[in-house]
């Protein structure tokens, strides 16, 4: 009897065996790798840019960046003469394991600290496919609404780290930062969440924190 394999699951399974591959080369190198994922222009790039610049000297980050087109946010990340490899999807909706793998190759993994894959902007695609990552981090926005945790609960229930992003707007725009992480706990109890402003600086340093012990347990 023929065994049915849908075109999603050959899919599914091509890319975990470069998850796999990367999850090795990561773990052989000690270096902690972080798949940041939310919807465009939530800041994630902003987040980025302004996290290298205040860790330099304590952590040597480099970026692996996702965009369907354009190299716009790499080369913002390498203003802060940060190391970073782009990738084009042209069109595809998330990055591929396989494509995490050439940039890795790419980048000089051996002298830095952390590994940042921002993903490209979709709360949904993403979240179905592992990079070989050692933790998802969603970033919310408070211009989006606080109601993503329900609306696109799989993200949110996989991260480890929710970041509530641009709250220097909170004055302007309707969003309840409790139901937000009351929402995000009950679908992940050990979720880590942190409101910051990329900005005012506001609550940076607990991401920053968060960041250097993680980096620190890694290591070993």
């Amino acid at each position: 009897m023929n065994k049915k394999v849908t075109v999603g699951q050959k899919i599914l399974s091509a890319n975990e065996k470069y998850a796999l591959e990367n999850k090795r080369i990561l773990a052989e190198e000690k270096k902690l790798c972080l798949n940041m994922i939310s919807s465009p222009g939530s800041g994630k790039t902003t987040i980025l840019t302004r996290t290298i610049t205040d860790l330099k000297g304590k952590l040597n980050i480099g970026v692996i960046e996702g965009d369907v087109q354009t190299d716009l946010d790499a080369e913002r990340i390498r203003a802060t003469q940060a190391p970073a490899v782009q990738i084009e999807t042209n069109g595809s909706c998330h990055l591929s394991a396989a494509q995490v793998n050439n940039a890795l190759s790419k980048l000089p993994v051996s002298e830095l600290d952390l590994v940042i894959i921002e993903n490209v902007g979709n709360l949904v695609c993403p979240s179905a496919f592992e990079l070989g990552e050692n933790a998802k981090v969603a970033v919310l926005s408070v211009a989006e609404g606080d109601d993503k945790p329900i609306k696109y609960p799989s993200i949110f229930s996989k991260s480890k780290v929710m970041l509530i992003s641009k709250i220097d707007l909170l004055y302007a725009v309707d969003f309840d930062i409790e139901r937000a992480q009351n929402d995000a706990l009950k679908l992940n109890k050990d979720i880590k969440i942190f409101p910051v402003s990329a900005k005012s600086g506001e609550g940076m340093e607990n991401w920053y924190d968060w960041l250097c012990e993680s980096v620190k347990s890694v290591k070993g």
